[in-house]
């Protein structure tokens, strides 16, 4: 397991993260040589694209009856009451 100072994390932040996510690995930041955290890399996936979300509802719900026709007699719209 990889150590590095506070301070050094702090100042190469983002470029930590991204190594942590690229290889996997975890990374405990010391301050005055005493662990105070650490760092893993997320265990799922990254979030879906745009393009992903279309369609994950697919085969979840169920038609019954007749979803073209006007549930009440058209007779009875009357706009003008």
């Amino acid at each position: 397991m990889k150590t590095m100072p506070a301070g050094k994390f702090k100042t190469h932040c983002l470029s930590v993260i991204d190594e942590i996510y690229n290889k996997h690995e975890e990374i405990v930041i010391t301050k005055h040589g005493k662990p105070m955290a650490r760092v893993v890399p997320l265990k799922q996936s990254p979030p879906a694209k745009l393009d992903d979300i279309f369609g994950f509802a697919r085969g979840m719900g169920k038609i019954t009856g007749d979803i073209v026709s006007p549930v009440d007699d058209p007779e009875s719209w009357n706009s003008e009451k």
